[in-house]
């Protein structure tokens, strides 16, 4: 069982999504696109907000939360997120990526399922404090350039913190509710 969860009398959650074996599929625009467009999906359609977010080239970060504060929509939601981008990425990587990389999906399955794109948890962790808030903002936005990828946190096109820094728009639409 997951030792974190979302429960009732949490609003706000970061939440890591990470590939199986950490392989590398968010190396490419593509790729990208499919979980920034499902995000805007639930945002419009799902009541889903979305914080912060930076999508690695092998996981996503996110700070996010229900419009409306009901911890089991944002369940249903994020389980929904989940399996519809997995499906899509699958498909995707099929098409576009060397057979080594379904291979893996293949062998990451379950016994529920022929193909695994995303490692089994979620990883909520609920977000309680403005500082907390801070260390999860300033870590998911610093996280390319930790890994040598750009100099500056704005210059990594699949995150938010470009927004965060000058209000520019971004690929997701983004709730700037927050402790600022």
């Amino acid at each position: 069982m997951e030792r974190y969860r979302i429960v009732q009398d949490v609003g706000l959650y970061y939440v890591t999504f990470t590939v199986v074996e950490w392989l590398p599929v968010f190396v490419e625009e593509a790729a990208c696109k499919i979980i920034t467009d499902s995000f805007n999906h639930c945002i419009k359609n799902k009541h889903l907000a979305v914080n912060a977010y930076v999508i690695m080239p092998t996981h996503l970060h996110a700070l996010l939360f229900d419009a409306d504060f009901d911890s089991e929509r944002l369940k249903h939601t994020l389980d929904d997120l989940r399996k519809f981008t997995g499906r899509q990425l699958l498909d995707h990587c099929a098409a576009h990526f060397p057979a080594n990389f379904s291979d893996v999906f293949r062998q990451n399955a379950g016994q529920d399922r022929q193909r695994r794109f995303w490692q089994p948890t979620r990883h909520p962790i609920g977000v309680f404090s403005e500082g907390f808030w801070r260390q999860k903002l300033d870590y998911l936005h610093h996280n390319p350039c930790r890994k040598g990828l750009v100099l500056r946190p704005e210059d990594w096109r699949f995150s938010s913190a470009l927004y965060w820094s000058t209000r520019e728009e971004n690929d997701v639409l983004l709730s700037d509710v927050g402790w600022e």
